[in-house]
């Protein structure tokens, strides 16, 4: 029997309701819309009357905010009813939670639940408004119309497959048929991968299965192999002048390196400043081992007063593609994944950054490209999907910045960057032997995320959108929060010899990569449902799964462990002597073939590249006066208050965040960097900073100085907020358009990670992790060149610095590098002279304040310097306004506690006056006086109509209770009790 409960919010409680009335006649123009209420709709199969009547009002709806009602609330005659739920296979985690709940109750098997809302709208809607929200809330993708009918079951009716298919005359097929095989099975693999796929068949003797297609396409993917970032690069033409001279630079270092013979390549590129870096004995303390986790370096950490060894990890993931179709699922197993990385290093992961790029969020909905999500939607609902993960693990968000440029409309940019840290005798690390064991972790698989690498390594069309609901994973938030409580215990960690998250690629993948030899039993694979067949199990990207390797006598010990901590543990595959992956599902393999041919990651791919004449990027913000200019500025949309973005995540959990998002008293003031305590057990002065830099209007004009500067832009931000440069290291995100075959689409990588690498050694900092994604096109859009640079590293409590002005009357500095010819990239003994003198200044005290102009140059440094606590300031009057206005990454704003400032090497940078701040909340200048306070409501109310934080016009009335009018006389306990003495109870779908 199916019994269904319907909930509504009360009146004053109904806040989703309102806001949604709100959007669809505002934003989407349903003018006559007069009102708009949801129900939340509950299915549950599996339990008798009595329990569900109990679970009504303990499960289902809170008595005091809740109406609950076992038939469907009373409507008006002329409302307009509709209902959504998520397609058959999708995660759909209200029902799971509510599922959990009953079984906590009932102590017995889990129910079946089906969750649905229920639109009703009133007013005099026409049947194109009612299509026209239909739209608006319903992404095909995920989710479908639901029916309003009573229904009689909840399960799924599923074909129980006996078999896999084997390509019966495979190998017979000629290069026309090859690719027409690849076109009609949805392969992301090329003509030579395919052929190269046939001959190792051929040489094996046999057709192979359609599960062994499957999972070398997933496997040799541009997602999971980085094919792009591996092609061998020829005749590479250059026309920029100072192109060619980094590019001649890089073949010197190959040349030191003895790397002649190998293959220049993208990946060269981006890997060879580590290599330099650390042959020239300038990267140390890297924690170098066989497994494919997050950047790890070996570091010291303060532990109530002694200095104990810790590693320090840190990594940044991307989902791009799944978030442009899902926004919701896809940036939420964005953090996710993005966890499992240093997690899958026995870290703990403690502060997580996000950084996204997408067009413009105010575009009008009705100029949305067909085939394509709102930008307002996309920017809304993976806002919501990444928090909600986040705040549900507990994981603070320490800083969260959305870019806006109009390539980003071809496909959305989603990054999340994390750092972890665990006690170096917590790893042990080995390689698996024949006869260790594989277990199996966490969730559950099902059919999301299916194709969802492959996914993400192909360019898309409006059609293409249609066809990859199945790509979106869905993230259970819970069980990856259990899975960060097991890799905290130090008897759980010393058990696995080698470990791996499941992302990309599912089993063939995370299973695949932690030996050479592997034998796994896909029936043993804990399923979500039924139905799903080998293929299915082998390339599923369900999340919150990882795969141990054990020695055979820790595997008992080990599964009681993560029985302990509520987790689902499997054992499901073997290690071989024999170099190959063999997967055998119901008695029959459906997998077998050789390491080598794994490793071969497909056909050599060979192109050529042409680097075009770099260009310009000059600023402007259109005003005849200063005044003017300021108000383009803060109302840029890369410059306004993102705060409404911002306060959707929580930045304090687990109370070790040293900076607030936002600084001064009025918590406004951007910080420049995210610092949080190491998470130690009992009291420590260390913290780690990370911090990003990236400018899409400058990588735009010119690949190279773009990402010579997101690096300095990201290093600079570390050291305005006190952190060392020589203690610091680099990780870089990777974001280009499709390059298909064109040798001048090439030559914006190249440009880019030369730029990247140059900047790399001149500094003297290594970059030793990065993603790179190569699919940002959608028809004839294409992203921005990206290279996202993430500076990171440990340093002291003490030295910490916020960028808020702290009082009036202290002089402001501008502490600048010399520019090189191009007046674009500073002299590098310059910069790095800025560098220590700046923190020379901070360790002496001399600092009050710190910034680093970025984008919107030294007006936007100011201007945020001064929000978070009024501050005014007066501006020299040698001052220009345009020098306001002018690009100078590299150099430092500082408020300082005195007025002599006297650098040792003057003669290597240059020191100005700015000017001093102020108790009078304006700018000051020679000809103008600009009151800040119409700045900042400007600055503020920008981007307000998408992430609204201010209420307008509301009041809170003063409470007031007085127990004893009300005849209420307070007894103490009869029975003393010890103080203090709390419960805190954790039940699932709480934080």
């Amino acid at each position: 029997m199916v019994s269904r409960v319907y909930v509504e919010k009360k009146p004053g409680f109904d806040v989703e309701a309102k806001s949604l009335a709100r959007e669809l006649v505002n934003i989407l123009g349903i003018s006559h819309l007069s009102d708009l209420r949801l129900i939340n709709r509950y299915d549950v199969e599996g339990i008798d009357e009595v329990l569900f009547r109990k679970c009504v009002t303990s499960v289902f709806s809170e008595p005091q905010t809740d109406i609950a009602t076992t038939s469907m609330p009373l409507t008006p005659k002329d409302a307009h009813i509709f209902g959504v739920e998520y397609l058959p296979g999708q995660f759909d985690m209200r029902a799971t939670s509510a599922s959990e709940c009953i079984q906590l109750i009932s102590q017995g098997e889990r129910p079946e639940v089906r969750s649905a809302k229920i639109y009703v709208l009133l007013g005099d809607l026409s049947s194109a408004d009612i299509e026209a929200v239909k739209r608006y809330v319903i992404n095909p993708v995920e989710a479908r119309e639901a029916s309003l009918q009573p229904r009689k079951t909840l399960r799924m009716n599923l074909a129980r497959p006996e078999t896999v298919e084997t390509l019966h005359g495979f190998r017979e097929l000629n290069n026309e048929q090859l690719a027409s095989f690849m076109t009609k099975r949805g392969l992301a693999m090329d003509q030579a991968d395919i052929e190269f796929f046939q001959s190792y068949f051929k040489e094996e003797g046999r057709d192979p299965t359609i599960t062994e297609v499957k999972v070398i396409d997933t496997y040799w993917s541009d997602h999971c192999r980085h094919t792009t970032f591996g092609t061998q690069l020829h005749d590479v033409e250059i026309d920029d002048a100072v192109v060619k001279k980094a590019f001649a630079r890089y073949l010197d270092i190959r040349h030191e390196l003895d790397r002649d013979k190998k293959p220049v390549t993208l990946m060269d590129m981006a890997t060879i400043g580590a290599k330099c870096l650390k042959t020239r004995g300038i990267l140390k303390n890297l924690d170098e081992s066989e497994e494919i986790n997050a950047c790890t370096v070996n570091v010291k950490v303060d532990v109530n007063g002694t200095d104990e060894d810790w590693l320090f990890l840190f990594k940044n993931e991307t989902h791009n593609h799944p978030t442009e179709i899902e926004p919701f699922g896809g940036a939420a197993t964005c953090i996710g994944g993005a966890i499992r990385d240093p997690l899958s290093g026995r870290s703990y992961v403690y502060q997580a950054m996000r950084v996204t790029g997408a067009g413009d969020p105010l575009t009008p909905i009705a100029e949305t490209l067909p085939g394509k999500l709102p930008q307002r939607k996309l920017v809304t609902t993976a806002a919501q999907g990444y928090s909600s993960y986040g705040n549900q693990v507990g994981l603070a968000t320490g800083q969260v910045t959305e870019l806006y440029h109009p390539g980003y409309v071809a496909k959305r940019m989603e990054i999340g960057a994390v750092v972890g840290a665990t006690p170096a005798d917590h790893v042990r690390r080995e390689t698996p032997a024949p006869g260790d064991v594989i277990v199996l972790l966490g969730g559950r698989t099902g059919r999301d995320g299916i194709g969802g690498a492959t996914g993400s390594s192909k360019a898309h069309t409006a059609e293409s959108l249609e066809e990859c609901g199945a790509e979106v994973q869905k993230g259970n938030a819970p069980v990856e929060r259990r899975l960060q409580r097991l890799f905290r215990r130090k008897d759980a960690c010393q058990l696995i010899k080698r470990c791996n998250d499941f992302g990309a690629g599912g089993v063939s993948v995370a299973i695949g990569e932690l030996a050479d030899g592997l034998h796994i039993y896909l029936d043993n694979v804990p399923k979500k449902y039924e139905g799903l067949d080998g293929t299915e199990l082998a390339i599923s990207e369900s999340q919150e799964r990882m795969a141990v390797a054990l020695a055979p006598n820790d595997v008992e010990k080990f599964l009681k462990i993560s029985h302990e901590e509520n987790l689902e543990a499997t054992a499901v595959a073997r290690v071989t002597a024999e170099p190959r992956l063999i997967m055998e599902w119901k008695g029959q393999t459906i997998v077998n073939v050789s390491r080598a041919f794994l490793a071969s990651n497909g056909a050599p791919k060979h192109q050529s590249v042409h680097v075009e004449k770099q260009g310009t990027w000059k600023p402007q913000w259109p005003g005849a006066t200063l005044g003017q200019q300021m108000a383009s500025l803060v109302s840029d949309e890369n410059v306004a208050c993102n705060k409404g973005l911002s306060e959707r995540f929580d930045s304090t959990i687990g109370a070790a965040t040293v900076l607030m998002p936002f600084g001064g008293r009025w918590q406004l003031t951007p910080s420049q960097a995210m610092v949080a305590k190491l998470p130690v057990d009992g009291e420590t002065t260390t913290v780690s900073g990370m911090a990003w830099g990236f400018n899409p209007y400058l990588t735009s004009a010119n690949q190279y100085v773009g990402a010579y500067l997101a690096v300095v832009e990201s290093v600079s931000r570390m050291v305005a907020t006190g952190f060392d440069r020589h203690c610091l290291y680099l990780t870089f995100q990777e974001y280009f358009e499709r390059l298909r075959q064109a040798p001048e689409r090439w030559g914006k990588p190249v440009a880019t990670l030369l730029g990247a690498l140059d900047a790399q050694l001149d500094l003297g900092i290594a970059s030793i992790g990065g993603k790179d994604s190569m699919s940002g096109s959608f028809e004839d859009l294409d992203v921005p060149p990206t290279l996202v640079s993430f500076a990171t590293g440990l340093g002291n409590l003490d030295h910490i610095i916020s960028p808020e002005f702290k009082r009036s009357g202290s002089e402001l500095a501008l502490i600048t590098p010399t520019y090189r010819d191009d007046h674009t990239t500073p002299d590098v003994s310059s910069l790095l002279a800025v560098y220590d003198f700046v923190r020379s200044c901070m360790d002496d005290g001399k600092v009050l304040a710190a910034s680093t102009p970025g984008y919107g140059c030294l007006a936007e440094s100011l201007f945020k310097m001064a929000v978070g606590n009024r501050i005014g300031f007066s501006l020299d009057e040698k001052m220009r306004p345009d020098d306001l206005f002018t690009p100078l990454y590299g150099s430092f704003v500082l408020e300082l506690a005195e007025h002599d400032l006297q650098p040792e090497h003057a003669d290597l940078f240059k020191v100005t006056r700015l000017g001093m701040t102020t108790d009078a909340y304006a700018i000051g200048t020679k000809d103008e006086q600009i009151d800040l306070m119409p700045l900042q409501e400007l600055w503020e109310s920008s981007m307000e109509p998408v992430f609204p934080y201010r209420r307008k016009g509301a009041t809170v009335s003063p409470l007031s209770f007085d127990a004893t009018s009300q005849g209420i006389v307070r007894h103490a306990p009869a029975v003393k009790v010890a103080k203090p003495r709390v419960v805190i109870p954790v039940f699932p779908g709480t934080n």
